[in-house]
This record gives structure tokens, sequence and C-alpha cells, in this order.
């Protein structure tokens, strides 16, 4: 019964040994892997780039346009206010006229004194400014919640 067991175990050392011994079979075998794993690479490579082209075209949807003009007011973002501190300070600085528009998206703004020097800023850096004239009136309109009884 001893010797059986010994037996088969000495049977399986030499089929495991006479397997690695055959490099050819070996050899296949990790070819097999590395073009599974080249397969799953590709896969994936897809995957990203569909999904890249998915989020910039939805991103590129929601971009809005600023419509500048020669002549308008705008207002300058400042961000070098980070550093300084007062969380209620403003961080939009103006209002600057636009004197003119460059077509890679910068404009060059002056202040609204006479003697102000001309500056070139990034055209994200500016927003339209709004003074009170531009507001429209509201009229209001009063609405009885109950219906009065005659």
């Amino acid at each position: 019964m001893c010797h059986l067991s010994v037996g088969i175990e000495h049977k399986a050392y030499w089929a495991v040994r006479e397997m690695n011994m055959k490099p050819s079979a070996r050899e296949e075998e990790r070819k097999l892997q590395l073009q599974e794993l080249e397969e799953l690479r590709l896969e994936s490579y897809d995957a990203a780039m569909w999904y890249k082209e998915k989020i910039k075209l939805w991103h590129d949807k929601n971009l809005r346009t600023k419509e500048l003009q020669v002549g308008q007011k705008v207002l300058l973002f400042q961000s070098r206010l980070k550093l300084i501190p007062g969380k209620l300070k403003s961080k939009w600085t103006g209002p600057y006229t636009i004197v003119s528009l460059i077509d890679n998206g910068a404009v060059e703004i002056q202040g609204c004194t006479p003697n102000s020097i001309s500056f070139l800023v990034n055209g994200h850096r500016v927003n339209r400014f709004r003074d009170s004239s531009e507001l429209c009136v509201v009229e209001e309109v009063p609405l009885r919640m109950f219906p009065t009884i005659a």
C-alpha cells in the first residue's frame, strides 16, 4: 500500500519534469498568453479613446462662447488675489474697455480713465460688465390668494 502511493508520486514527478523539459510547448503557451495580454491592452486602449472622444464632444457642446465687441465694457479676473487673505474681496477688477480683439482669443483692454495704458489679456479672463443702466424694469402684479366673496 505504501509503495503504490510512492510509485504514483514518482510517475507524476516524471510527467511534470518531462513537461518542463519540452521548451517548445512552454514557448507556445507563453506566446498565447502574450497574445491574450496584447488583445486586452488593445481593447482597453480603444475603450479609453472612445470614452475620451465622448467626453470631449459633451464638453465642447456645453461650452459657451463669449460675444465680445470693440468698445464693450468688461471686468478682468485677477488670479493673484487668491494669495491675499480676505474671502469677501472681489476677484474681478474694472471696468475696462475693449480696444481690439485678436484672432487667437486674446483681448486688448484699456482702463476707463483717459490716460490709462492698454494691455493684452486672455479672453477667458474677461467677463461682460453690466452696469445699472442695462437693468430692465420688472412690473409687479399682485396676486390674490383667495377669491373674495361678494
